[in-house]
């Protein structure tokens, strides 16, 4: 596989621009890129900053091989670790380091994964029902498909595809897998776009999104991980240091924001002037909600139109 996959990082120069305070005039910085994906986002910074130590994760192997390969020549300045990014606790102890002066999350699909047809994230080639992230993972979207019963099913398309149809596209992959008409992503798209009413089907894009992304969250347990991942990066920040999460749906976004509320309310009781002693919040936003792809992004990366994204930093230990 080429190293010259067509990869345009997402908001490059805004994450440049945010996490730079954190980095610029340390001895010895350290950036993590949880979500290390082709690695585009992590050249940038190694080399725009010749002193800073890269800490890359992904769960990924091929992508982190091609990461491996495109940054090369900072070899002695990146520690790359095939894992999930809510194991940062321990990718740290391994390599003896406390705290870090700042992380980069750019969560959800990527690009590589959906070109490749063979992985089965994409709706719109014909290909297996895998829709694994890291392809040593035991469970594929063959085996949910195939053993979940229909609770089970309409479940993770509601509450993981907001599908407004999960009883229904639930009960006809259970009638398309007993009759053997269930074997491809081909397959499973044709399936939900019967079990969606013609009106609804006009608007909002593919059908087949919804339950794509489902399943998707549900062989990657991708908001588990992200739940244990969000306290753990900010654990993990020095004084100073700060974070940059990039989603690109709403669930995910929303563990991000109440994660990052949490984290930035003081202690003190309602209606006192100022802070108590040690009350105060130990973080600070950066941006007071959520920020979008500027628009000529949006118009030359599609893949930037559903992005947001925050920022925050750690103030006090």
């Amino acid at each position: 596989m080429s190293a010259e996959i067509a990869h345009i990082p997402v908001a490059l120069a805004r994450c440049v621009d945010l996490l730079t305070p954190a980095i610029v005039n340390k001895s010895k910085p350290y950036l993590i890129d949880a979500t290390l994906g082709l690695g585009g986002h992590a050249k940038a910074f190694l080399t725009t900053f010749p002193n800073l130590q890269l800490i890359g994760v992904d769960r990924d192997s091929k992508a982190l091989e091609i990461a491996t390969a495109g940054l090369s020549q900072f070899s002695d300045r990146t520690h790359l670790f095939h894992n999930t990014y809510d194991q940062i606790d321990s990718i740290l102890n391994q390599l003896g380091i406390t705290a870090v002066d700042a992380i980069l999350f750019d969560l959800g699909v990527s690009s590589m994964q959906l070109d490749q047809a063979d992985r089965g994230f994409s709706y719109s080639q014909d290909a297996p029902l895998d829709m694994r992230m890291d392809q040593s993972a035991q469970l594929t979207a063959e085996i949910v498909l195939n053993t979940y019963n229909h609770g089970e099913l309409a479940k993770i398309l509601q509450n993981y595809g907001e599908e407004k149809f999960a009883s229904k596209i639930a009960e006809n992959i259970i009638k398309a897998r007993s009759s053997g008409r269930l074997k491809s992503t081909k397959d499973l798209a044709e399936i939900v776009k019967e079990s969606i009413p013609a009106p609804a089907r006009r608007t909002g894009g593919n059908p087949a999104k919804r339950t794509f992304q489902a399943l998707r969250i549900e062989v990657n347990q991708e908001l588990a991980v992200l739940e244990r991942a969000i306290p753990a990066a900010l654990s993990a920040l020095s004084v100073g240091g700060r974070l940059v999460v990039m989603s690109y749906q709403s669930l995910e976004d929303r563990i991000v924001k109440s994660h990052f509320v949490q984290a930035t309310k003081s202690n003190t009781p309602l209606g006192l002037p100022v802070d108590l002693p040690n009350s105060a919040a130990s973080y600070k936003l950066l941006i007071s909600s959520s920020q979008a792809a500027d628009e000529s992004e949006q118009l030359s990366n599609p893949r930037s139109q559903s992005m947001r994204l925050r920022a925050i930093e750690r103030v006090a230990a």
